[in-house]
């Protein structure tokens, strides 16, 4: 059976400047990623990753064109909407964790999760299931400035996946981490999507990880390329 359309980009176009000097980024750019599977985003700086990554997460409007999430169409949706789809729908990770310092790594999972309106013993444990998963469960009550860079990233991949989105974008989460230890946080990401059905958009310059995915692809002359 095949697997369903997680996030779905038609024709999108982006441009930024005003008047005359205008700076086309995405032209028309075509994109499909399913549920289960981990697909990499591979190209030079300045071609438009973060932008692609920004606009198929909703946090940009594109100038033209179509994102559809879920089968949902965005197209016209208003600020509200957008942010509900976020909210349920779309995970985030950065190269840098951004946890919050003066909580403990459960409860910056928590946190999303109680923002959405689960009870908070819901939360916890969910929470705690996932720091598990993660391979740091005994780690919960530590603060950020207490964990490892991998720890640190772990616990964002799990507060991003907190509300069970379907979509998971990354924006060279192994970014800051030493080789060894982005292959730790990289294979306890694939089990997550592996496991969960999850669909992973991952932006990385990494080569030796980008090969490990389902897919990769790049961005040329503004749209989206799949590469061999």
């Amino acid at each position: 059976m095949t697997a369903r359309v997680a996030l779905q980009l038609s024709g999108v176009e982006r441009h930024y400047g005003q008047g005359e000097t205008l700076l086309a980024i995405l032209k028309g750019a075509d994109f499909t990623l399913r549920s289960g599977e981990i697909v990499a985003l591979v190209a030079p700086s300045g071609t438009g990753k973060s932008t692609l990554l920004h606009v198929a997460g909703l946090l940009e409007r594109p100038d033209a064109g179509e994102v559809v999430i879920n089968g949902q169409s965005c197209a016209h949706l208003n600020d509200e909407q957008r942010t509900a789809i976020r909210r349920n729908e779309i995970g985030f990770v950065y190269q840098f964790h951004h946890l919050l310092p003066e909580f403990s790594a459960l409860e910056n999972i928590m946190m999303p999760q109680l923002i959405a309106g689960l009870p908070k013993a819901e939360a916890r444990v969910r929470a705690a299931q996932l720091l598990d998963y993660m391979r740091i469960g005994p780690r919960a009550e530590h603060r950020p400035s207490e964990l490892s860079g991998g720890e640190q990233q772990r616990v964002a991949i799990a507060r991003a996946v907190a509300n069970a989105p379907l979509v998971l974008l990354a924006d060279e989460p192994t970014g800051n981490l030493d080789p060894e230890t982005a292959g730790y946080v990289f294979e306890a990401l694939q089990a997550l999507v592996r496991q969960s059905g999850l669909a992973a958009l991952i932006a990385t310059h990494n080569h030796d990880l980008a090969a490990l995915m389902d897919r990769r692809v790049t961005i040329e002359d503004g749209k989206v390329r799949e590469l061999g």
